[in-house]
């Protein structure tokens, strides 16, 4: 048995931890939905204000996210570890404990109070992720690949079956397997890269009560059919600065309650949301101590300089200033003026109506609620050279091509190895290509095309960057490189 058969199923477990999803989710933010604000432009002066936070320590938060298991069911032991040898160095990260110690950086060990031996998967499946060949916590992984049809999941967690026996791992594997099947159809995307996390949360909930959130089999409200709902994974240092966690300005009040929704794929009452809820503020906490990157090529300083005074003068207003007292609006820029792809934005996914309003009847909405809006936020910029693609569905290569619209490809590819990393325009190499998926015959090739012809995948709008001159562009995207 391959490395993939567990690896595709465990991609599900990890679905809406952090921002960006609750996902989203991704975790976000829209520079993803949005990468330079224009002071030209009279935007509706919508401000997100700040709310209370739980206090949390960091550097427990740290030790939380790396060793507890607030994802509780997964593959038992007995069926890993006949697959898995230990983890290369490379896939470690440090402040793991016990057998976590020598598991890949996005698998967590766990015992059940039954005394069964699992692996799941956590947070750190969809963030961390790599830029230049290292492993940075906290940035979106950019490189998942999310294209697996549902059958093929299915088929993958029903093989784990055959590699058990005990009675008891039986039954956590059946409980597994059943949530599994249930979001399976929900977290396939055409195009590797985005992450479906939004799309699958919505099913989730309607599998679970709101008051008692216990699991049902079967939907308790109506769930629309699977949709292709693409999110870039955010990075989650934006959050220091944010007060809404989600690319359309939902994920209000307290952030840590909506962070660990991630645990709803596994858990069935109100009393495990509280064991592991009592720890959360710490992992926010520890999110919010994050640091972005620093640039690691040279970078011309009187260029940058001088891209600094045209940044403050034509993107400060929607994305902030930066150095000793930096400034973040949290302006939510509306569907209208922002033109990017709409379908986010438009009540899908988590953010219909009957799942906004399942999460505010929920324990969840005690002290947080959803509350998505008609448009974006545009997010600070910090670290903004290492989270490429652009926009809120990942569909912009480069910062130089979401400054000048003409240089959007329709259609791209690119390899997804992190050292592939264009200096000069701020993203990623890639490869502008003649057609689209529907003129593609190779299956592998297909999956790594981004075709901005496709719904949700659009790589319109946001052209204040359309205004400067090229010599301005070229001293913003230098200037950016500072953040």
């Amino acid at each position: 048995m391959r490395r993939h058969l567990l690896l595709a199923s465990a991609l599900l477990a990890a679905f809406a931890c952090g921002t960006g999803s609750p996902v989203s989710p991704s975790p976000a933010s829209a520079a993803d939905a949005g990468d330079e604000g224009d002071a030209a432009v009279d935007f509706p002066a919508v401000t997100l204000p700040a709310e209370p936070q739980r206090p949390g320590d960091p550097a427990e938060g740290y030790r939380a996210l790396v060793n507890e298991p607030y994802v509780p069911c997964g593959i038992p032991w007995s069926a890993y570890s006949k697959v898995f040898t230990e983890a290369p160095e490379s896939q470690r990260i440090p402040g793991r404990e016990g057998r976590n110690a020598t598991l890949s950086y996005d698998y967590t060990a766990m015992t059940t109070k039954d005394g069964v031996e699992l692996v799941t998967s956590n947070c750190l499946l969809c963030h961390a992720g790599r830029i230049d060949g290292n492993l940075v916590v906290g940035l979106g992984a950019a490189d998942a690949d999310f294209t697996r049809s549902a059958d093929d999941q299915k088929n993958l967690a029903a093989n784990v079956g055959l590699l058990l026996s005990d009675e008891k791992e039986q039954a956590e594997w059946q409980k597994w397997r059943a949530r599994i099947d249930t979001v399976a159809p929900y977290s396939v995307l055409s195009t590797r890269g985005p992450n479906p996390a939004d799309n699958f949360t919505a099913v989730l909930f309607a599998h679970h009560d709101p008051k008692t959130l216990a699991w049902s089999d079967t939907p308790l409200m109506a769930v629309p059919p699977p949709h292709d709902t693409p999110v870039d994974v955010p990075p989650w240092w934006r959050m220091k600065k944010k007060t809404s966690m989600f690319y359309v300005g939902g994920g209000r009040g307290d952030h840590a309650r909506i962070m660990m929704t991630a645990s709803v794929l596994c858990t069935s009452s109100v009393e495990e949301s509280k064991a592991i809820d009592a720890y959360f503020p710490d992992i926010r906490a520890y999110i919010a101590s994050i640091e972005p990157p620093k640039y690691p090529w040279p970078i011309d300083e009187a260029r940058a300089s001088l891209g600094r005074t045209v940044f403050e003068s034509a993107c400060s207003r929607c994305h902030g200033t930066y150095g000793a007292a930096p400034t973040y609006p949290n302006r939510l820029v509306t569907l209208p003026e922002i033109g990017t792809d709409p379908v986010l934005a438009s009540g899908t996914a988590q953010f219909g109506p009957p799942f906004v309003a399942w999460f505010g009847d929920s324990f969840f909405g005690e002290i947080a609620r959803l509350e998505p809006r008609e448009g974006y936020v545009a997010p600070p910029l910090d670290g903004i050279w290492a989270t490429a693609p652009y926009l809120h569905n990942g569909s912009v290569p480069t910062v130089e091509a979401l400054l000048d619209s003409s240089k959007r490809p329709t259609y791209w590819t690119r390899s997804f190895d992190s050292r592939d990393y264009d200096q000069a325009a701020l993203g990623w190499h890639h490869r502008v290509l003649a057609r689209g998926k529907s003129g593609e015959t190779d299956l592998s090739a297909k999956k790594a095309l981004y075709d901005t012809t496709l719904p949700g995948y659009g790589n319109g709008g946001h052209l204040f960057g359309d205004a400067l001159s090229p010599d301005d562009r070229a001293a913003v995207i230098e200037y950016l490189k500072t953040l």
